[in-house]
């Protein structure tokens, strides 16, 4: 008997493009609320800055575990299904996220929030599918610029939100634009076929034991820095070296689990090449630089102007941060076509120099509001310049059927160095904080700046060892 030949996927119109753009802005302003309202929320849930530190990064961690795994059933089960389900979390998220009374049922919402960074990835299969090729990248690109707009308005938007109405609403409302965009794809989007012919085997590139252990992994680190970097550690040392077995007893679980799996979150062995444990060194140190400015610069801003700062509220830190989203925005591209003319080695270098040059200048001058935003804005092009740079060093230095597996390293790292730099600097102004006041000491943010640069500088000699890159 012949098969019947599968039908071919229906052909979607501007319409169910637009609903994707939607639901990109609305996920883009979700996930931009916490930032520039940080001050706030430690404010009204009486958070020290470590724990501001850590509600900072656990939506970044979720979306590094879950978005390789979104993907995969996507391929598997058909876009548009996964999708839809995987809305249904982040809205479950937003709701919760609006009505926590506390941090542990922030961080809950937080954490469920976390998975709308897998959309894009689904998107993208939806996109591919319904559109032919040359349709599809202008699609692709309408729907990431939506993604990054969303969160410049969401940025601007969410402190008059929080202060005219409440912290509850600054969640309440993007995530009532979720739902309504959600339902706009669920209607207007035609089912995409799965991947796989059948269910039973729909799972099997999921590398379950990886990502739970991962998680485990990446948790356990937080708890890890948190406590080491705590005024008080000295007086349990012996939870911090409970905690340090199970740290190891998770890395050794989990390169184990990486090594036997058919299709694992990770490819230890890629490792082992030049070019990508150059680039996962130089991401790590570079987003940990990065992240201390996203976290100290906006606690900067906050601080009363009867003492160093400048006694800036939720709307005035959102309208301060506009021009580092802006930057960032600008240096994905940027860094693209610096790569290809000059090759990614110089784009790297520029942009580590110029990062340490900002985080330096920092330290030593931040009297006035330009200087912070002008600081951050060249930090945050930096960082994009230097992250394009190496994610395109890594994908042209490896076979193409490679290539998902080798930058996937380098963003796993990206995530880690962002957590590391965010709890390293909530500790940082936790310990500088004197007892009986709420303001840290001045000399506790120009000590973070200083590390970051410091830091940031040593990543030059492992640039300098960098292949220069192709050049066009």
């Amino acid at each position: 008997m012949t098969a019947t030949p599968a039908a071919p996927p229906v052909r979607i119109g501007k319409a169910a493009v637009g609903a994707l753009g939607m639901l990109a802005v609305a996920t883009g302003a979700l996930e931009s609320v916490v930032t520039p309202t940080l001050p706030l929320l430690q404010r009204e849930l009486d958070m020290s800055p470590a724990e501001g530190a850590l509600l900072s990064i656990v939506l970044l961690i979720t979306g590094a575990l879950v978005t390789p795994v979104a993907g995969k059933l996507g391929d598997r089960y058909g876009g548009k299904r996964v999708l839809i389900r995987l809305m249904a979390v982040v809205c479950a998220g937003g709701l919760v996220s609006a009505l926590a009374p506390n941090l542990p049922v922030l961080l809950l919402g937080q954490v469920l929030q976390g998975a709308m960074v897998g959309a894009l990835p689904l998107s993208f299969i939806l996109v591919r599918t319904h559109l032919p090729a040359g349709e599809s990248k202008v699609a692709i690109g309408v729907v990431s610029g939506l993604f990054v707009g969303g969160g410049m308005a969401g940025t601007l938007s969410v402190g008059p939100v929080a202060e005219g109405l409440s912290r509850h609403w600054m969640f309440a409302l993007p995530t009532i634009a979720v739902i309504g965009s959600t339902l706009l794809v669920n209607g207007l989007m035609p089912h995409d076929p799965p991947g796989a012919p059948g269910r039973s085997d729909a799972a099997a590139g999921v590398d379950w034991p990886g990502l739970v252990l991962l998680t485990g992994t990446l948790a356990t680190l937080m708890l890890v820095l948190a406590l080491a970097l705590a005024p008080d550690m000295g007086s349990q040392p012996l939870v911090l070296g409970a905690l340090l077995a199970v740290l190891a007893a998770f890395v050794t679980g989990w390169i184990a689990a990486q090594r036997r799996a058919a299709s694992p979150m990770v490819d230890l062995r890629m490792l082992a090449r030049p070019a990508v444990w150059k680039a996962c060194v130089l991401t790590f140190v570079i987003c940990v630089g990065t992240s201390v400015a996203v976290y100290l610069v906006p606690q900067l801003f906050a601080v009363s102007a009867d003492a160093y700062g400048f006694g800036a509220n939720a709307t005035e830190i959102g309208f301060f941060l506009l021009p580092g989203a802006v930057a960032a925005s600008l240096a994905g591209p940027v860094g693209g076509i610096g790569a290809r003319r000059f090759g990614s080695r110089a784009v790297v270098t520029a942009g580590i120099v110029m990062m340490a040059a900002a985080l330096i200048a920092l330290a030593v001058v931040h009297t006035e509001v330009w200087h912070l935003v002008v600081g951050k804005m060249l930090i945050a092009l930096a960082n994009g310049l230097c992250v394009t740079a190496m994610v395109t060093s890594t994908a042209t230095s490896v076979d193409r059927s490679d290539t998902g597996i080798a930058t996937s390293l380098v963003l796993v790292t990206r995530v880690i160095g962002y957590a590391v730099g965010m709890q390293v600097s909530g500790a940082i102004l936790t310990t500088g904080t004197p007892s009986g006041s709420d303001v840290p000491a001045e000399s506790a943010f120009v000590t973070g700046f200083l590390i970051a640069a410091a830091l940031t500088a040593l990543s030059l000699l492992v640039a300098r060892t960098m292949s220069k890159g192709a050049k066009e």
